[in-house]
């Protein structure tokens, strides 16, 4: 799923896109999504976008004279597994297109469009960041490390490190795909208690004798888990490029294949979580890992892989059309029971629950209409 560096990536691409556009008319809605009916119409208004840790707000600002007269709109969007925006023609519009907001003429008619081809992305009208989650990794670093140091008594820090990252009242941003980048590089076992791990760093003050450059030059060369929860996102944005669903085919991946170490990479071990999240490591799971789990190494390119692989191998390219990082499939085991992104900070899963099967799902309109 999109994790911080593709909700940022998302941002930048919305706010560039429609830089200079004015869009016109009504909000239109699928008939096929389940979110919220968007109650704005204007005869000229911008769009701009921001994002923080796993959500991105975007706010519909009425330009001066535009009718009806109204005060400016928000609308929070959390991408679950595939969300992600594109601006296309209004002509051309792409399939799963669950909002749109036009253009208005004298120029080409376009749409931004939010696509989400799997439907467990969400928005909620209001422009207010889902309560509890905790400061953005990216880009409030020093309120989030406060905000977990302060907090190791916390019941989640008894739990695995592994587990403990994707808790989003304390690791905003942070998902699968970064808690395994981030653990292998610092070579912490996935399954290390997290206040143990975390518990250190409390006691970690750079000396009074060092100068500010040395200080900087400490931290650069033996930065700690917070500090990496922090840079390791960074490294994903300056990537740039559209994301591990491809839109465009094997080049645009590339990139973001080439800069993973462990993440579903050949050679390195995987264990399922509590949760049934796939961890990737590499040596020691931890004195935490889950009884009986097997841990399996992933297989070079070529070679035969289990069919556990074969369904969960992040690194398969989608070929559905994306503007972020994030489209990918999530573990076939996941449970039913587990609640979709956004009805749960601490468990915050990849995969929201599975409609059952033979279902087959009306395809969603995507042509503009009247409002």
């Amino acid at each position: 799923m999109p994790e911080g560096p593709e909700l940022h990536l998302a941002s930048l691409y919305v706010n560039e896109a429609c830089r200079g556009l004015v869009f016109a008319g009504c909000v239109e809605k699928s008939p096929v999504s389940r979110n919220p009916e968007v109650p704005f119409e204007s005869s000229a208004y911008h769009i701009s976008s921001l994002a923080r840790g796993k959500e991105l707000r975007l706010t519909l600002s009425p330009l001066p004279g535009a009718q009806p007269p109204q005060e400016p709109l928000a609308l929070v969007f959390r991408f679950g597994m595939s969300g992600s925006f594109q601006l296309a023609p209004r002509d051309a519009l792409p399939a799963h297109a669950h909002l749109r907001f036009y253009t208005a003429p004298p120029g080409p008619p376009l749409a931004l469009c939010f696509v989400d081809i799997r439907r467990f992305g969400h928005w909620d009208l209001g422009g207010e960041w889902q309560p509890g989650r905790g400061p953005c990794v990216l880009l409030e670093y020093e309120q989030f490390r406060e905000n977990v140091l302060r907090n190791l008594a916390d019941k989640v820090f008894d739990q695995p490190i592994c587990e403990a990252l994707l808790d989003q009242r304390f690791f905003n941003g942070i998902g699968n795909y970064l808690r395994a980048e981030i653990l292998y590089r610092l070579r912490i076992p996935p399954f290390e208690k997290a206040r143990k791990v975390l518990e250190e760093l409390q006691q970690r003050r750079p000396s009074p004798e060092l100068t500010l450059s040395q200080k900087i030059r400490a931290k650069l060369q033996n930065p700690d888990l917070l500090e990496l929860c922090h840079s390791v996102p960074k490294e994903v944005v300056q990537l740039g490029g559209k994301g591990y669903g491809p839109e465009h085919g094997e080049e645009d991946f590339a990139a973001f294949r080439a800069w993973l170490q462990c993440y579903g990479v050949p050679g390195m071990s995987s264990l399922r979580d509590r949760r049934g999240r796939t961890i990737w490591f590499q040596g020691d799971p931890g004195p935490l890992a889950p009884k009986g789990g097997k841990s399996r190494k992933k297989k070079a390119k070529g070679a035969q892989q289990e069919p556990e692989h074969r369904l969960e191998d992040p690194l398969v390219p989608s070929t559905a059309p994306s503007r972020t990082r994030g489209t990918r499939r999530g573990p076939p085991g996941q449970s039913t029971a587990q609640q979709s992104e956004g009805t749960s900070l601490q468990q915050d899963p990849e995969v929201p629950p599975v409609p059952g099967k033979g279902k087959r799902r009306r395809r969603p309109a995507t042509s503009g209409g009247p409002c």
